[in-house]
């Protein structure tokens, strides 16, 4: 008895027009429902203005996504003002600068105030000063005003393990913290000029940002944290309270009347290898051995 042919055999162009079809009728229909859900939001935003919410939330390593959503914010007419919010124990000096510079460009077009949650020390405050008012809870950890550079030696590790380096320089200091070797009293000073300067730098911000005399903030800034009401009482901070303490301070700011629909960003990107390694983090790893690393953080 002679086997049955399915249609897919007897036919397999047919066949293969209509599986196109279908995927194509598939992703239609996603992309509907995707158009649908997307105007039911803007519905439910209908009468209620549009306030932004800028994420600054970890370490600050890079600066890319925070400052892109900021200039999205910027030129975006229909939001009224931003909520910085921030949960950071700062990071990199030069990161916490160009967010900080994003904030300044921002709150020159809308107001802008910050927030603070558990902590917003360091360069997390560096980037706090540049809004408009800053807001924490009393049991924040803020403040830190200071650098630090962190220079590592393997020299040891390395002699043990019978690695000899030889490296050649064009300059006295070009090889400086490096860490296959101790650092030179010449070189310590030169870093210590560099974490100085980087520190002026840092003390001059808060003095501009906060209104204040650089000869106080100098004061205040021997590195020490503060909580949210140590922060208040010293004109680091303005007001007590949490998100909806900064949303009732926006709302004074901006003239706001009515509800408050938030667009908050900037969105949160991970690889599928991110997500399966978790915290490990073997770009941090390296940069502990590779060099000097200058830090505003906590």
């Amino acid at each position: 008895m002679a086997s049955k042919v399915s249609f897919s055999q007897r036919h397999p162009f047919l066949f293969g027009f209509f599986l196109i079809a279908a995927a194509v009728i598939l992703i239609l229909g996603i992309m509907a429902a995707f158009f649908f859900w997307s105007q039911s939001e803007g519905l439910r935003g209908l009468g209620r203005t549009r306030v932004g919410v800028v994420s600054v939330d970890g370490s600050i390593e890079t600066s890319r996504r925070i400052v892109d959503w900021m200039e999205q914010l910027g030129r975006n007419p229909e939001i009224k003002g931003v909520i910085l919010r921030i949960n950071s124990p700062g990071g990199l000096v030069a990161p916490s600068q160009e967010i900080m510079q994003a904030v300044q460009r921002l709150s020159a077009k809308k107001p802008v105030v910050a927030s603070m949650a558990a902590v917003a020390a360091s360069g997390g405050y560096y980037v706090a000063c540049a809004a408009d008012k800053i807001v924490a809870n009393p049991g924040t950890l803020t403040g830190s005003i200071g650098v630090k550079a962190k220079l590592a030696n393997i020299q040891e590790l390395m002699d043990k393990l019978g690695i000899d380096q030889e490296t050649l320089v064009s300059g006295p200091y070009k090889d400086a913290g490096s860490p296959a070797k101790p650092l030179t009293p010449e070189e310590r000073d030169y870093f210590q000029e560099l974490v100085d300067d980087l520190y002026s730098q840092f003390v001059e911000a808060v003095a501009k940002g906060r209104g204040l005399e650089v000869s106080t903030v100098r004061e205040l800034a021997d590195g020490r944290a503060y909580t949210g009401r140590q922060a208040r009482d010293l004109k680091l901070v303005d007001a007590l309270g949490g998100m909806q303490t900064a949303l009732d301070v926006l709302r004074t700011q901006a003239g706001i009347q009515g509800d408050i629909m938030l667009v908050e960003g900037p969105e949160e990107k991970r690889s599928l290898l991110s997500w399966i390694l978790g915290s490990l983090d073997m770009e941090a790893v390296k940069r502990r051995i590779s060099g000097p690393r200058w830090d505003f953080r906590y």
